[in-house]
């Protein structure tokens, strides 16, 4: 038999167990995937995504060994007169060396998938068993997913690169050495940097935010998006997107944290009967939170404060609605809605935006 023929045979072999190696892959992450008990749709739908992207890692992994081998075998067998190298001494190392860094390459990635698919089952699973409805709890899971997914794929990234090194011959001890030296040196170019880092870990330490709360930070008001290792990331009510480095934030308001107060103010003339008024508050709060579509996400009854201020002729009643977190602006607005209605039907006169 010729060498082309070998050659094709060769490299038809090697497609083959290729497609055999997929095949198996696709059976056994599916089943390893049925196996998972899935605690919602959503935890679901998470989970087959990421079991998808790793079921593509794992097809890229085996053809492209079988794509390095095919041509590292035709340059063994087939020299290439024109070229002033030889053919054979670089056919053995795609042979070894080669195929070594397309794996760990290609190893990393399909790491980092199967590290990210248990991350998100994880996730839900710690969210679901500690109550459906404990939203604190679903963000805080949300929260620490993200920065351990972070953590996985950077120091997956770290060896690979160790390892790649290593298979071109390049010592990684000096490279280690003068990192650790630079690194100190920049340590000290870089104090920011490194407040960053330290103020995150406090952050999440002390749970003081999470992805998904509405926080006010150095004055700026929005829901939380991403909570990364160096900045957060808040978009606030016109939809920009807001990054903060976790050294800068010099005020941090949680305004979603275990419950929210949906406060209200009404100014009147001095003129109104203020106690008329105050029961007129109380009268359409009652009204509201005992409304099934409203009860759920109201956690207590009206509190009126009473008169909060008294200036330009007029008087401030502040009242408020203790509310599920996420909640106090849906509940803010319809109370204005209905007072606004109320005291235009009852002839009570207030002024300036309730």
């Amino acid at each position: 038999m010729s060498a082309s023929s070998v050659t094709a045979v060769a490299i038809i072999a090697a497609f083959a167990v290729a497609a055999i190696l997929v095949r198996v892959a696709h059976v056994v992450v599916r089943r390893l995937v049925d196996r998972m008990e899935t605690v919602s749709a959503e935890n679901r739908t998470a989970v087959h995504a990421r079991a998808r992207q790793l079921i593509r890692a794992l097809e890229l992994l085996a053809y492209g060994i079988a794509v390095l081998g095919s041509i590292s075998l035709a340059l063994s067998l087939f020299g290439v007169a024109d070229l002033r190298w030889e053919p054979r001494l670089f056919g053995r190392w795609i042979l070894t060396h080669g195929i070594n860094v397309v794996v760990i390459a290609v190893g990393a990635a399909v790491a980092i998938r199967a590290a990210s698919l248990a991350v998100v089952h994880l996730q839900h699973r710690l969210a679901y068993r500690r109550a459906q409805s404990d939203l604190e709890w679903q963000r805080r899971t949300s929260t620490l997913g993200g920065i351990l997914t972070s953590l996985v794929t950077v120091a997956v990234w770290f060896i690979a690169v160790l390892m790649v090194l290593r298979e071109l011959a390049i010592d990684v001890v000096p490279i280690l050495t003068g990192a650790g030296i630079a690194g100190l040196a920049i340590g000290f170019g870089a104090q920011n940097l490194v407040r960053d880092f330290i103020s995150e870990f406090f952050i999440i330490l002390e749970d003081q935010v999470r992805v998904g709360d509405l926080a006010r930070i150095n004055g700026v008001s929005g829901i939380v998006e991403e909570i990364n290792l160096r900045t957060i990331v808040v978009r606030d009510g016109e939809g920009a997107v807001q990054v903060f480095p976790n050294g800068t934030i010099t005020a941090l308001a949680n305004l979603s944290k275990q419950f929210s107060f949906a406060v209200v103010d009404i100014r009147v003339t001095y003129t109104e009967n203020v106690d008329h008024a105050i029961d007129t508050i109380r009268e359409v709060g009652a009204q509201l939170e005992q409304e099934a579509a409203w009860a759920p996400v109201i956690l207590g009854s009206i509190e009126v404060l009473g008169v909060e201020a008294i200036a330009d002729g007029f008087a401030t009643i502040r009242s408020r609605f203790k509310t599920q977190p996420l909640n106090q602006g849906r509940i803010a607005n319809e109370l204005r809605r209905r007072l606004m209605m109320t005291f235009a039907a009852r002839g009570i006169r207030p002024y300036g935006r309730p």
